[in-house]
């Protein structure tokens, strides 16, 4: 799904993720350009991300995860000692994050992530996103607008899609209530996947 410079305001429901930030880039030896390119970000943006003044958005955090080859999880400071295949409802939290609201639905530090999402009217729906992997996604409730390269698609409740995120891609949510989806998508475990990304490329309907 790339990464918009959002104008909010600094972090107050994802403490921890402006020291995560600048720990797991370091950890990938990434100095803060290089990391800002991969991601589709200004320097002085993901700056702002690091020390807390800016609030990043899902599709950042996943954008970002990819380019220091770990997941939204580890991002979120989140550890999950023994990996329990279960996830229980009352134990899924939810995250805010750039006007999106998720819920991690499957175990952390795995390859492939699974995630609900509710995705607001007007969020980010002129972004364009590419990246190296695969997703899935499943419409749950309201309608979602899928562009797919130059075609675009809606999909009702039951409706799923499965594409290569190679393909450029953008996900907006047809209708004033929004639209609620399970999400699954794969992450390349390397420091080194951030090279693949391609550009980033904010687009008008």
């Amino acid at each position: 799904m790339s990464l918009p410079e959002e104008s909010s305001g600094p972090v107050e429901d994802l403490p921890v993720v402006a020291p995560q930030l600048r720990a797991l880039r370091r950890r990938a030896s990434l100095t803060l350009e290089a990391a800002a390119r991969s991601a589709g970000l200004s320097p002085a943006h993901l700056s702002r991300l690091e020390t807390g003044q800016r609030q990043p958005s899902l599709p950042m955090l996943l954008g970002l995860a990819r380019v220091y080859g770990t997941t939204v999880s580890e991002l979120l400071g989140e550890t999950v000692a023994d990996r329990d295949a279960i996830v229980r409802a009352a134990d899924m939290e939810p995250t805010a994050a750039g006007g999106w609201s998720y819920w991690q639905a499957g175990a952390s530090g795995r390859g492939m992530q699974a995630l609900r999402v509710h995705v607001p009217h007007g969020a980010q729906g002129d972004i364009v996103r590419v990246h190296p992997g695969e997703e899935w996604l499943y419409v749950l409730k309201g309608r979602l607008r899928l562009r797919l390269g130059d075609t675009a698609h809606v999909l009702a409740p039951g409706d799923s899609a499965h594409f290569d995120s190679l393909t450029p891609h953008r996900l907006a949510a047809d209708g004033r209530d929004g639209t609620d989806l399970l999400f699954v998508h794969t992450l390349l475990q390397s420091p080194t996947a951030g090279l693949c990304i391609g550009p980033t490329t904010g687009v008008t309907p």
